[in-house]
């Protein structure tokens, strides 16, 4: 039997199937109208289901419950299998914390994990963020496939990445351990936070950062938005800042907040450097959300110079308020546009007296 209902999330326009029955009351109770939702219970359903789609009438997200279906795994190998349904959402829910179900949720790549109960406003916003992104990432692909011809790292800044970030990787890794015990003894969660970030070229890479928030942090953005230092901007696309720089971030933990002071949650990056993701100096690698707002012609620029560790904004007015988003944008360009090994040298010279921030950025 399939039963049709819908949730009042009137900013996405989705559809979503939900395969299960434990959760779905309590997931979808008190909601109106704005995912369409199609509820399966049978096991046998699922196949049939997905099996008589089109390209044109696959829904957007897969909802899968783990409890009581012993095909889960199954299920979502198929999906994984079959080249019409490779890109659907997959989303899975539990009732019980299994880290072996988890475990094998991880390799099969699905796009998140829930165990009720859970903040339903924000499973619904991560929701919102999966289907935003399925929509962004084709168009930065593309961008990134009509601008690789036109970036490419220079041989001798190349060498000096490789040999600098591993000198540095071999003598920090005392450090690197400490940090990462202290990390799991303040709270649970993964000792790397891994984002994706758009470099050079708009390409997108796994980006690596020493866990400095609670756990869950990216769920929060939403009901922090007016702590965005750039958000009384007005002059970026749709509307929306370009870059997002939260002043006392409340997701931060204690150990975050040091690590932050001091710049060791950025030293990961230096493995980034290493594998050619980035460079020592360069521009900062942006979130999606945040790239998306700078395709145009204008401010296009900053994607044609190297990805970094540090760059100009670092040693100009990092974590200041007066640093508006106009100003930064420009810093991007300018680097894109004049950068070499001399002005390199220069920036990484100036950029140690720029590691210990004033602002709690």
């Amino acid at each position: 039997m399939m039963i049709t209902t819908t949730i009042n999330r009137p900013d996405v326009n989705a559809k979503i199937v939900y395969f299960g029955k434990l959760l779905k009351s309590a997931v979808f109770e008190d909601y109106g109208n704005s995912f369409n939702i199609e509820h399966l219970d049978n096991p046998d359903e699922f196949k049939n289901y997905l099996d008589s789609r089109s390209l044109l009438s696959l829904p957007d997200i897969i909802l899968i419950e783990v409890d009581d279906n012993k095909d889960c795994f199954e299920q979502i190998s198929y999906i994984k299998n079959n080249p019409l349904l490779h890109g659907l959402i997959i989303v899975l829910l539990g009732i019980k914390e299994d880290r072996e179900w988890r475990s094998r949720a991880l390799k099969l790549k699905v796009n998140d994990y829930y165990t009720y109960p859970f903040p339903i406003e924000d499973f619904y916003e991560r929701l919102n963020f999966l289907i935003k992104f399925k929509l962004i990432k084709p168009k930065l692909l593309e961008l990134a496939k009509q601008m690789d011809v036109e970036y490419q790292t220079p041989l001798t800044k190349r060498v000096f990445d490789v040999v600098a970030s591993g000198c540095a990787l071999l003598c920090l890794m005392p450090l690197f351990i400490i940090v990462a015990i202290l990390i799991r003894l303040e709270s649970k969660g993964a000792v790397i936070y891994k984002s994706k970030r758009v470099g050079a070229g708009y390409k997108i890479f796994d980006f690596f950062k020493f866990r400095s928030m609670k756990s869950g942090a990216d769920q929060m953005i939403g009901s922090i938005a007016d702590l965005n230092q750039y958000s009384n901007e007005s002059n970026s696309k749709n509307g929306k800042a370009a870059f997002v720089k939260f002043k006392n971030d409340p997701r931060i933990t204690k150990l975050g907040a040091f690590l932050r002071r001091t710049s060791i949650d950025e030293l990961p990056q230096l493995i980034n450097v290493f594998i050619g993701d980035m460079s020592l100096v360069g521009n900062r690698p942006l979130p999606l959300y945040e790239a998306e707002q700078l395709t145009t012609n204008e401010w296009s620029t900053r994607f044609l110079g190297p990805a970094g560790l540090t760059g100009l904004w670092q040693i100009s007015k990092r974590g200041k308020a007066d640093m508006s988003e106009t100003e930064r944008k420009e810093l991007d360009n300018y680097y894109a546009a004049n950068y070499s090994i001399l002005l390199d040298m220069k920036i990484i010279l100036k950029t140690i007296p720029a590691l210990i921030q004033k602002e709690s950025v």
